[in-house]
């Protein structure tokens, strides 16, 4: 048992130095005063979970998802792969190397330990080894080595171990293809995979946790992929279910493969390891034979539009944005109050290097010390150099250097919690200092949900208006709705450094608290105006509602694959409804947008 105080001081201050570059105008933070903010209070945990004076085999999962720590992915690495020139059986470092990144040594993940990191997650497409088209669904020895070779390098380190099976190729739309055959196979597919990964790493201690999926098992079930060409047409209620019959069959194959497995830890992916979706009542975590074995994932990269590849937001950090880390993050604890541990698989700020990603950084970790989260950065080469065997940013350097278990040996998890909580409210009362639009329940605004098909262009995308959250030099013009009538709003890119968007990959016409206003209320797209012009729909454009909250009319949104049930438009013919009506100009150059609505009464 650590002498719980004779560190308190110590600890104190370097965390308090890791802030000084957080969220201040200033370039600093004074020392906060004593007296705390109320936050949210932590899942219990033991201190055996810190202390580590019993065996892996006695803990449970939240136990030791605080002993995992922070850690990180080798990220574009063993999942690698080409959907479209699918060769499998090719010598495994032709697929190390297809995304760009080098072949992994020891000396990698050795400096990835010393930098701070606990944990290393390994994604897999294990299908680059199966030749499952010509039915073979034997994973071949050379991968199965190769990904072992990589398991040793990091448990030479005493770190833990994440793998799971990655995306891989797509061949999870397998499971909602019209035919029954191809859905049966993909079950055998999957069932036939982790027999033989449980069976070949059976030895391994519980340092060593397979995780059944990525974020597949969700929306993703309908994708579009060349194993189901059409998409599924899967409800939200049956991805649900299958969900949950697909995590069940993962429990049940490990727990059958023999050894260690019979107690290992399991990752079980949340609904598309999407924190909300996740915690809807229809998820249900999978029954186990071993007690309190069970870990869950979730990602988080929110908002996208800040923390997303090619990310062109460069600021975070407003109450709102504060706010919203906070509540997502502490929603989790609806599992560790039922002794699930928690994992973030993934998270991170992909491409913004600006000054407010250290204060992301550091709040987050906060919030997962505060509730004992295991934290796993997504990385490919981007922070943490897999030639120079450190983290390339000195701030994120040192921040990662004070959490990690060798920083913290000697620190209970009373104090973590506490210096947590402190942190998260002193983050909290500086972001007053920032300039944020501010809504009242009683105001409607409509606008242009915008991201531009390289993600370059970003205009206030999700169900929350924002309009702070827009790429320099775009202009936006939004409008107060009050009531039934015809109205406009527009987008104009000729401002920016590109002086245009790059085509489309996601957007909508939103109106905030139009559900609550003006329930029933129908936005009918009366003119779409691109470049001036007029554009010609691809199919009708519906009103809906994710959240109950925002209205919205989805002007090209992908991710839908079929029409929800509350879609509604003023004659109540869908029949031709779409939600990706503008689909002819998914690489158009536009300068502008302009759309034209009449905003009518139910």
């Amino acid at each position: 048992m650590p002498t719980r105080r004779k560190i308190a001081l110590l600890l104190s201050v370097m965390l308090l130095l890791t802030m000084a570059a957080c969220g201040a105008d200033d370039g600093g933070l004074e020392t906060p005063p004593p007296e705390t903010a109320d936050t949210p209070s932590p899942a219990p945990v033991p201190e055996t979970a810190t202390d580590a004076v019993m065996p892996l085999a006695e803990m449970n999962s939240t136990e030791v998802a605080r002993l995992m720590g922070h850690g990180v992915n080798l990220g574009n690495t063993m999942e690698a792969c080409d959907s479209r020139n699918r060769i499998p059986g090719r010598d495994p470092s032709v697929y190390e190397q297809m995304w760009g990144q080098p072949i992994t040594t020891q000396e990698m993940v050795s400096g990835m330990k010393k930098a701070g990191f606990d944990t290393l997650r390994i994604p897999v497409a294990w299908t680059n080894a199966m030749d499952f088209e010509n039915g073979d669904h034997t994973i071949g020895k050379a991968y199965l080595d190769r990904v072992e070779e990589i398991i040793n390098y990091a448990l030479n380190e005493d770190m833990f171990v994440v793998v799971n099976d990655h995306w891989d190729h797509g061949w999870w739309s397998m499971f909602s293809h019209p035919e029954q055959a191809v859905r049966d196979k993909a079950m055998d597919i999957f069932v036939s995979m982790w027999t033989q990964i449980a069976e070949r790493y059976s030895d391994y201690g519980h340092r060593l946790i397979f995780e059944a999926a990525n974020e597949e098992l969700g929306n993703r079930f309908n994708d579009r992929t060349p194993f189901n060409p059409q998409g599924g047409k899967l409800t939200q209620d049956e991805c649900y279910e299958l969900l949950t019959v697909v995590t069940q069959k993962f429990v049940d194959v490990v727990r059958a493969a023999g050894g260690l497995n019979q107690t290992r830890f399991l990752l079980i992916p949340g609904y598309n390891t999407d924190i909300v979706m996740t915690c809807d009542d229809r998820y249900e975590m999978p029954s186990d034979t071993a007690d309190g074995k069970l870990l869950l994932s979730v990602h988080y990269y929110t908002p996208w539009s800040y923390c997303g590849d090619t990310a062109s937001v460069g600021g975070w950090g407003t109450t709102g944005e504060i706010e919203e880390q906070n509540r997502l993050l502490e929603m989790m604890t609806k599992y560790t109050e039922r002794g699930y541990g928690i994992v973030l698989g993934e998270w991170g700020v992909l491409d913004n290097d600006g000054p407010d990603r250290l204060n992301f950084f550091t709040n987050f970790m906060d919030n997962c010390d505060l509730y004992g989260y295991s934290s796993l950065l997504w990385d490919c080469d981007n922070l943490y150099s897999r030639d120079r065997f450190e983290i390339i940013d000195e701030d994120i350097a040192k921040l990662y250097k004070s959490r990690s278990a060798e920083a913290r040996a000697s620190v209970s998890v009373e104090e973590i919690i506490d210096l947590a909580s402190v942190n998260i409210a002193w983050t909290l009362r500086k972001a007053a200092n920032r300039p944020e639009t501010v809504i009242t329940a009683d105001e409607a605004f409509a606008w242009i949900m915008f991201s531009s098909g390289d993600w370059s262009m970003t205009y206030s995308v999700g169900d929350v208006y924002k309009p702070e959250s827009i790429t320099a030099g775009m202009e936006a013009v939004d409008v107060e709705i009050t009531g039934a009538g015809t109205y406009e709003v527009s987008l104009d890119f000729t401002g920016t450094d590109a002086g245009y968007a790059d085509g489309i990959v996601f957007s909508a016409v939103g109106l905030i608290n139009g559900e609550i206003l003006f329930p029933g209320y129908f936005m009918e797209l009366k003119e779409v105006l691109i470049n001036g012009e007029p554009a010609e729909f691809a199919g009708r454009p519906y009103t809906t509602s994710d959240n109950g909250i925002c209205t919205r009319v989805n002007l090209y949104n992908e991710w839908v694959s079929q029409i929800p049930d509350e879609a509604r438009v003023p004659d109540g013919d869908l029949a031709d409804a779409s939600p990706i009506p503008l689909e002819n100009y998914i690489g158009e150059r536009i300068e502008t947008i302009a759309v034209i609505f009449e905003y009518i009464e139910g």
